[in-house]
């Protein structure tokens, strides 16, 4: 009974706080139609130059776009940054004031904002596919696995956005810096933007130490090649991990930022 009590009332705090970040975005409107901006444009760029580079067919130029333009660019600037800037939104509009006043625990709090990018993540998914799927594009991998592969990936960006948002960013105007100064290279280098298959050695070896890299393969050998989890596994497990030992730093960070705030 205890523990039934505690879920179901962790459960309804984290509804109540994505609740209200979904209807703040969606009163502002903007964050939500750039975000849908944003992934269509770099799934229309990366599918033209696969296809005019690696004469690939429309279809297939598709398919092997739509995963690094999802989990590579799209989650990384809606999820990442999106969960930095909202930190850095509630702390200067003395939110977490008003959030020691009441029960909300830590945990509540990570797991609302988790879902509500959760939201905004599935969307974007739906309009990655349903653009590469308009263009003859066919996916014909486990969509169970793939869905978690782009669920670990929302985990792990969420995590690290905490992390970002509680140690390193204090105003809204360093959100974009911090995004830039950590996001690009890891893009670039996680084969985002350039197919992983084209770098050197030496830059390949430090590429398999890059989460995004692990979350473009993964997604990619199922949703454009049709793998099964044994071949992935690898690449799996490590994202796994990954997303894990984030969710428990950001929500460490977090407790360390409460205990700042109260000194305040």
């Amino acid at each position: 009974m205890v523990v039934g009590g505690y879920v179901r009332k962790t459960w309804t705090e984290s509804l109540a706080v994505a609740r209200r970040i979904l209807l703040e975005l969606f009163h502002r409107r903007r964050s939500l139609i750039f975000w849908a901006i944003f992934p269509a444009l770099v799934l229309v760029l990366n599918a033209l130059i696969l296809q005019e580079r690696a004469k690939l067919s429309t279809a297939d130029a598709f398919a092997n776009a739509a995963p690094p333009s999802l989990v590579g660019a799209a989650l990384f600037f809606s999820c990442l940054g999106g969960s930095v800037a909202t930190v850095v939104a509630e702390r200067e509009h003395h939110t977490l004031k008003r959030l020691f006043l009441s029960p909300l625990s830590g945990f509540s709090y990570f797991l609302g904002i988790f879902v509500a990018h959760s939201v905004i993540g599935l969307g974007q998914t739906l309009l990655v596919w349903a653009i590469a799927l308009s263009q003859g594009s066919e996916f014909q991998g486990n969509p169970w696995l793939g869905v978690t592969i782009i669920l670990l990936s929302i985990l792990a960006y969420v995590g690290v956005g905490f992390i970002l948002g509680t140690q390193l960013a204090r105003r809204t105007e360093d959100v974009n810096a911090l995004v830039a100064t950590f996001g690009v290279p890891l893009l670039i280098l996680g084969g985002t933007f350039l197919p992983a298959s084209l770098f050197p050695d030496s830059l390949l070896r430090l590429a398999k130490l890059n989460p995004i890299y692990h979350m473009n393969e993964a997604l990619l050998s199922i949703a454009a090649n049709s793998t099964t989890f044994a071949d992935i596994s690898k690449h799996f497990w490590f994202l796994a991990i990954f997303a894990g030992v984030m969710v428990l730093a950001g929500w460490l960070s977090y407790l360390r930022m409460l205990q700042v705030e109260r000194r305040l």
